[in-house]
């Protein structure tokens, strides 16, 4: 490096811009910014559980990164009943891979065709790959002969509830379901 040139500062994110949030009763609530983490815990209201990578430096004060972060008080929350639907949700359920075929998964398909009556629900909507969905087009199973090696079911649990499509932390594990991570 030719002398006197000075080179830019590292200013990439650290491995986690998250942090799971819990309840006073260690129960998953969300997923928070690493930057709403840090002010609920210097604020006092909550307490740190597990560092995450890198500190936050102030005139004063450093902080560690938090990772997950319990509240000091008990919230009650009303929980959703139901997992939205949405396309990244079916992809993270079906692991990424056509239900048809197990390659790669590019688009969604409805197993019954919404032409002739079916729903855009759970129970009807895989993860498919371009070849298999263009391939079996407006058409039932039955009719091409297919079979589906899962049914499509609505997710469940607490993990999709509060993580919904996004890929959990593996450190979140012992605050999650085991099912999940």
């Amino acid at each position: 490096m030719p002398k006197g040139v000075r080179t830019m500062p590292d200013i990439r994110r650290s491995t986690s811009s998250v942090a799971l949030l819990l309840n006073a009763t260690y129960e998953p609530l969300c997923v928070v910014s690493v930057r709403r983490a840090a002010i609920l815990v210097l604020s006092g209201k909550a307490v740190c559980v597990a560092d995450g990578d890198g500190v936050f430096h102030s005139a004063r004060q450093q902080v560690p990164v938090p990772l997950v972060v319990r509240l000091s008080r008990y919230v009650r929350v009303p929980y959703r009943t139901h997992v939205g639907l949405s396309r990244r949700a079916i992809f993270a359920r079906d692991g990424g891979r056509c239900q048809y075929c197990q390659g790669p998964a590019e688009t969604i398909d409805h197993v019954h065709p919404r032409s002739k009556g079916g729903l855009h629900a759970w129970e009807n909507v895989v993860a498919a790959c371009a070849r298999c969905n263009h391939q079996k087009g407006d058409r039932t199973l039955h009719e091409l002969g297919w079979r589906l090696a899962i049914k499509p079911a609505v997710p469940h649990g607490n993990a999709w509830r509060v993580l919904g499509h996004r890929v959990p932390d593996p450190r979140w594990a012992q605050w999650l379901e085991p099912s999940f991570v």
